[in-house]
């Protein structure tokens, strides 16, 4: 097994046993880089030269025993839309080509105060809407690797970086996260401070981890977790020991929801997926079906009206300055967006509430509620990043949720599994979900 290969666990252990050098794994995660990202594209900026600084820093300090925290060492992909001092965030946008964040956004910070090192910046499709990024899946080039959190997910799954950040307005971590068959996480809302990350909807977005395992992507969110007094949506519960939940042994009851998902689910997903609960209940779980509340019906649209409201809100000033400058999608969101009034955006809020409260009580009934991760495999052409039908629901909600990689297409494009459980049970979600990972095993690497 090279360095690249280790998982954020494996690594991070042999760092602290002083078997691995933080300087050795940067180098072969930036050898995997130049020998991958001229035909990926998953990145936007390589920090060769601040990583390896870092990196022989971290090395220093794991000589003399101080090891700074549970990612000592372990370098992170971070999505251009996530302030790191001193380096570019384009967020993808020819608006902001040549923005240089001042400071670093609370998630990183948090990143570097667990001892993480931060190798670069990843793709994302226009400020993380609807434009696609340049990015390719590395599991089949011309294909999409989904969006917004393109090349995050891309990078994870070509073994260029053991994980990286993502955010979620609606299916921007997960769905992207089963397109490259990796581990994505999306934190109940508020677990992680959005403090210093540019937005798309104050209500509906979310931060969070994608690796090749639910330890890692649960390590990973861990460190950046917590209140941020900065961030006004910020939760001030106390973070729960988010990795001693994955030691979970016993088979967990799973809420089936085929209601709209397997309705939509292309014929091989559903079949897939049914042959994936198959697995799980023969080694114990218990899979018991759920229906879907009335108020289920009009959440999407709902959702749409807030995301797109909101958006323009937050781009009104660029776009009275410079229209011409954006891609055509964002474009027209942000136009359809000036055009939602007050009374439609407001409705839509008082929607949400009986759509979430009623999603909540679903997930009460059980351990964790289970669908296919996406209606399809990833796609073919790169002018589209996927439908995010299967995330949105649960973004809507702010309810944790995970997609683990489950199997292949006929395509031989990965397919994904995603488990999802009420708000403030991310431990329960991440437990169930590793529960799910040991079962039905890792698929390999991308055939690059």
């Amino acid at each position: 097994m090279t360095h690249a290969e280790l998982t954020v666990a494996e690594a991070a252990e042999r760092i602290r046993r002083g078997t691995l050098s933080p300087v050795a794994l940067v180098e072969a995660c930036l050898a995997r880089i130049e020998a991958l990202d001229e035909k990926l594209q998953a990145w936007v900026t390589v920090d060769r030269d601040g990583a390896l600084a870092a990196a022989r820093e971290r090395d220093r300090e794991a000589t003399r025993g101080a090891i700074r925290g549970p990612l000592h060492g372990i370098p992170v992909g971070v999505k251009d839309i996530f302030y790191v001092g001193g380096l570019r965030c384009t967020a993808g946008s020819k608006v902001t080509a040549d923005f240089v964040a001042p400071f670093d956004a609370t998630s990183v910070a948090r990143l570097r105060q667990a001892g993480a090192i931060i190798l670069g910046k990843t793709q994302t499709t226009e400020f993380a809407t609807f434009d696609p990024a340049p990015t390719h899946n590395p599991w089949k080039r011309g294909h999409t690797p989904g969006g917004s959190s393109s090349g995050s997910a891309a990078a994870v799954a070509a073994r260029m970086v053991p994980c990286a950040l993502g955010t979620q307005t609606a299916g921007s971590i997960l769905r992207p996260a089963s397109y490259c068959g990796v581990v994505g996480y999306k934190p109940t809302y508020g677990r992680v401070s959005r403090y210093g990350v540019f937005p798309v909807s104050w209500a509906l977005d979310h931060i969070g981890s994608m690796a090749r395992t639910v330890e890692d992507a649960a390590l990973v969110a861990m460190a950046m977790a917590g209140h941020d007094p900065k961030d006004p949506g910020s939760l001030r519960a106390p973070v729960p020991d988010l990795r001693a939940c994955l030691a979970r042994r016993d088979p967990p009851r799973l809420g089936v929801v085929r209601d709209f998902f397997w309705e939509k689910a292309a014929p091989e997903v559903a079949r897939h997926t049914d042959q994936v609960l198959e697995r799980l209940a023969k080694a114990g779980a218990r899979i018991e079906e759920r229906p879907l509340a009335p108020s289920f019906a009009v959440g999407h649209a709902a959702h749409r009206i807030v995301m797109k409201a909101e958006m323009a809100e937050v781009h009104r000033d660029r776009h009275n300055a410079s229209a011409e400058k954006f891609g055509p999608r964002i474009r027209a969101g942000i136009e359809a967006g000036m055009l939602i009034g007050a009374p439609d955006y407001f409705h839509a809020l008082r929607l949400r509430r009986q759509f979430a409260e009623d999603l909540w009580s679903l997930a009460a009934t059980v351990d964790a509620l289970v669908t296919p991760s996406t209606p399809t495999p990833a796609p073919e052409g790169l002018g589209s990043t996927g439908d995010p039908m299967f995330q949105t629901p649960w973004t809507f909600a702010g309810m944790p949720a995970v997609t683990i990689p489950s199997g292949f297409a006929e395509s031989r494009l990965p397919l994904g599994l995603q488990v999802v459980a009420a708000p403030m049970r991310d431990a329960e979600v991440l437990g169930v979900a590793a529960w799910c990972e040991r079962i039905l095993g890792p698929i390999p690497a991308p055939p690059l």
